[in-house]
């Protein structure tokens, strides 16, 4: 059995040995052009991420801009409608207000219409009773 252990562990390090040597002589690249390579692919990867965070910013920004327009539009609204309620409510105080006087006019009228009344009959008893 432990013959057969070691040559199996054999086996695997001809079989690791003869890898490494295959993909030495059929690499594509050199050792340094292929970390140059990779230097690069870094480089790139970091420029797009720095470019897509100010692309997002952007976005945001411009959504931002957006909001503020919306809430000055709606508040601008909103100033509009606060008139027209105060100009409408202005307006019927004074029609209260007319109304009142007219009505208070009237029953001015009326109580001094009165009062004259009650002046002529009383007069006009005080005599025949006289």
């Amino acid at each position: 059995m432990s013959d057969e252990k070691s040559n199996s562990f054999g086996w695997f390090l001809a079989g690791l040995g003869l890898g490494a040597l295959l993909g030495v002589l059929y690499a594509p690249k050199s050792g340094r052009e292929t970390r140059e390579d990779l230097a690069n692919s870094a480089r790139e990867g970091g420029e797009y991420l720095r470019q897509r965070s100010r692309e997002a910013a952007d976005q945001v920004n411009a959504y931002v801009e957006r909001g503020k327009a919306q809430v000055s539009e709606y508040v601008d609204r909103g100033k509009d409608y606060l008139e027209k309620g105060k100009a409408q409510w202005n307006d019927l105080v004074n029609q209260g207000r007319q109304f009142i006087n007219e009505k208070g006019e009237r029953v001015s009228a009326a109580v001094e219409a009165g009062k004259q009344a009650y002046r002529s009959t009383t007069e006009s008893s005080a005599e025949t009773a006289h």
